[in-house]
């Protein structure tokens, strides 16, 4: 049964956000949904802006902060898929996003804000030698490469670099990063909902850190 809670989670690209989010969603009982993951869902259910944020991914293209908006409030209506708690990651994005999403919520209130704090040569280290499968997705690094060379383990597809995995593509997303984010991470500090996590660790040891910092910030044992 869901707890209610309503979490999001920041940090930098490389720092966990996507794992750390489905272990927490899984042990406190709430979904986990990524901006992408909200989208498709969305449009899947016929939504106005669900299907409008699916053209725009379609075409390539960020989907705009109106649209964002106007999807996760749809999720957020009663009876929608994060009425009853959540946890997202991806979203919010810009400081915009994160004042609509608190007027979205209105009275309901975000409970806690979890930035999962990595230095940026961690980062720089773990998306430079990340590859992923062609076929399944599923994720390697050059320290931890599949059995057989860059063949998946799962599915026999190809181990690749991605193409913003470069060296010159990471820099461009932390720059785009830290001049997005740290407006974010500003207002949840003033307002006394940012959890800061150390994000260097075992999957196992961050999780800990994740869970011990909500529980004693909201009272909630998940």
């Amino acid at each position: 049964m869901s707890n209610g809670l309503r979490l999001v989670l920041l940090g930098k690209q490389g720092a966990g956000k996507g794992t750390q989010a489905v272990l927490v969603a899984e042990h406190c009982g709430i979904p986990h949904l990524s901006t992408g993951e909200v989208f498709r869902a969305q449009a899947g259910l016929g939504t106005a802006f669900g299907l409008e944020a699916k053209r725009y991914m379609d075409g390539g293209d960020l989907v705009p902060d109106d649209i964002v908006i106007g999807v996760i409030e749809e999720c957020l209506a009663p009876g929608g898929m994060l009425a009853d708690g959540f946890v997202l990651d991806g979203f919010p994005r810009t400081l915009r996003q994160a004042e609509e999403l608190d007027r979205v919520l209105g009275r309901r209130s975000l409970d806690a804000a979890v930035l999962i704090d990595v230095p940026h040569a961690v980062v720089q280290n773990r998306l430079a030698g990340r590859r992923v499968c062609r076929g399944c997705q599923r994720v390697y690094h050059v320290d931890l490469p599949p059995e057989r060379p860059w063949i998946c383990d799962t599915c026999g597809g190809d181990v690749v670099q991605r193409d913003d995995d470069t060296d010159e593509a990471i820099g461009r997303r932390l720059e785009i990063y830290e001049r997005d984010t740290a407006p974010i991470i500003e207002m949840y500090r003033l307002s006394g909902r940012l959890l800061t996590v150390d994000g260097v660790g075992s999957s196992e040891e961050i999780f800990g850190r994740i869970v011990a910092a909500i529980e004693a910030a909201t009272g909630v044992s998940c």
